[in-house]
């Protein structure tokens, strides 16, 4: 379970500027800079509630849970989509791949405490360090959103598919649905940031020091930020790479203008400040307006309205 070594986790002033005209280094840095706290800023976990939420992620677009003898997670941060699903039975053996050292080193601490099987390599998405015809599964979690290059990156995912199998993509944003997001997380920061300047409400302000810093990997995350899909031109990509069966779902529309002002305002005061009463509120109704979201929103909206694309399909057999 190696993986190259890890840079250091925080990026110089230089480094960011030059970031700013190098996708990839902006990628490498941010999501080095992350890897540590990334789990905890997006409440992410190894237990019931997300096996069940990657699970279900993975049923809603492609229709079954496999299971898949062997499948290679492209970008896969701390390993959240490989290894909950490993735990819900869809994956038996995994592979972790990231152009961030530090998060393939994060992937794979993981993988050792949950007691998986997991090996990991630093990787880009455009040039996938693996043979041809290795994977029964290949799956990715807000990742191409990331990636300088889609097109190169899924003929990549056919290349190194076994013939017949599948990929699932899930969690890329939607035009429509990131900018509504980008605004709602923009307007809670400036509300929760100001407010918490005054009087006795001053104990809910992180110290200026953090905020900075989150200023700054946020500077960082808008660069590294570089797509948003409509649904129909992502199914054709894929199209275009040689792919078949292809097809696009969307969801979260009211759980995501929910969703992101309550994320910003997590990220934006002091952890100790919100207990396991607010925790339980907030999934809680997250997972109302899921439901609300795809038992109602989803039969009258349309799809490129929801925050969120899935997309699936095969290496012809």
């Amino acid at each position: 379970m190696a993986a190259d070594p890890t840079p250091n986790p925080h990026a110089t002033a230089e480094e960011v500027q030059a970031a700013y005209a190098d996708p990839k280094l902006a990628n490498v840095l941010y999501h080095d800079w992350e890897a540590g706290t990334y789990d905890e800023k997006w409440s992410i976990s190894y237990d019931e509630r997300c096996i069940s939420y990657a699970t279900e992620r993975f049923k809603a677009v492609a229709g079954d849970l496999g299971p898949y003898e062997n499948a290679m997670e492209l970008g896969s941060g701390t390993g959240f989509f490989l290894l909950n699903l490993m735990q819900g039975g869809v994956i038996k053996k995994g592979h972790v791949t990231d152009l961030s050292p530090g998060m393939v080193e994060v992937a794979l601490r993981n993988a050792r405490g949950l007691g998986l099987d997991v090996d990991g390599r630093v990787a880009d998405a455009e040039g996938i360090p693996y043979p041809d015809e290795s994977f029964d599964l290949v799956i990715g979690h807000a990742v191409l959103h990331h990636i300088p290059d889609v097109p190169a990156a899924m003929r990549e995912v056919r290349r190194v598919l076994k013939p017949g199998g599948r990929f699932v993509f899930a969690g890329e944003p939607t035009r429509v649905g990131d900018r509504y997001a980008r605004k709602l997380g923009q307007a809670t920061w400036w509300l929760t940031t100001n407010v918490t300047r005054f009087g006795p409400l001053r104990a809910w302000r992180k110290p200026q020091e953090e905020l900075d810093e989150s200023s700054r990997a946020a500077a960082l995350e808008a660069v590294v930020d570089l797509h948003t899909f409509d649904p129909s031109s992502l199914e054709d990509v894929c199209r275009s790479a040689g792919l078949v069966e292809v097809r696009a779902v969307t969801e979260e529309f009211t759980a995501a203008l929910f969703g992101w002002p309550v994320r910003t305002f997590e990220a934006a005061v002091p952890r100790e400040k919100l207990g396991f009463g607010w925790a339980m509120f907030a999934y809680r109704t997250w997972q109302r307006l899921t439901w609300l979201d795809e038992k109602v929103m989803r039969r009258v909206l349309p799809r490129e309205l929801f925050y969120n694309v899935l997309v699936t399909g095969r290496k012809p057999g």
